[in-house]
Order: C-alpha cells, then structure tokens, then sequence
C-alpha cells in the first residue's frame, strides 16, 4: 500500500477489498475499489495533495434528493399519491385526440 495512508485507510482497504470479494468480484477489481474508495475517502478529507475541495453528498453524510420525495408534491398523510395518477388516466390521449377533438 502507499506510504501515505495510515492504518485506518489500510484497515479500511482491507474490509472493502474482503466485501467485494465475498460479492463475487475478481481479486483484481476488488482491489481497486478498494483502492479508489480509499484514496476518494482521503481526498475529501484533505489527506491528499489535491484533495479536499470537493465534497460529495455521500461524503458529507447527505443526500442530492429533495426532501419531499414525492411527485405530487401534497403532504404525506393519508395520500397515496394515486390523485395524481387518476387525474392522467382520465384524459385520454394527447395531440392526436386533441386534434380530432378540433376538428
């Protein structure tokens, strides 16, 4: 292993590198996942020398998805969301029907 990283990063490695071994990879790909989730860990630690300015969500124990989670928008309780869907499936085609509707 590098010189730079220290026992932590090697224990790390080791645990990503036996995890991805036990999931079926190669020995040789485990190795750089293991190799590259280490070195990006460190980076957004600033333990590198061009690392720590950039931060993933992941990093920072968060997440790039709103809050809401939900398409509709509407509150949580008691809604399936399925307002939403009953509303589409009511109208019936698109341009096409639109069109013959016009004419």
């Amino acid at each position: 292993m590098p010189e730079s990283w220290s026992d932590k990063d090697e224990r790390q490695y080791e645990h990503i590198k036996e995890s991805e071994s036990k999931e079926g990879r190669s020995s040789k790909t485990a190795k750089r996942i293991a190799a590259a989730t280490v070195n990006k860990q460190r980076s957004s630690e600033g333990r590198t020398k061009s690392g720590g300015s950039k931060k993933s969500a992941s990093s920072k124990g968060g997440s790039s998805k709103s809050k809401a989670g939900s398409k509709g928008g509407g509150s949580k309780k008691g809604s399936s969301g399925s307002s939403s869907k009953k509303a589409a499936a009511g109208r019936k085609g698109g341009k096409a029907t639109a069109r013959k509707r016009s004419r």
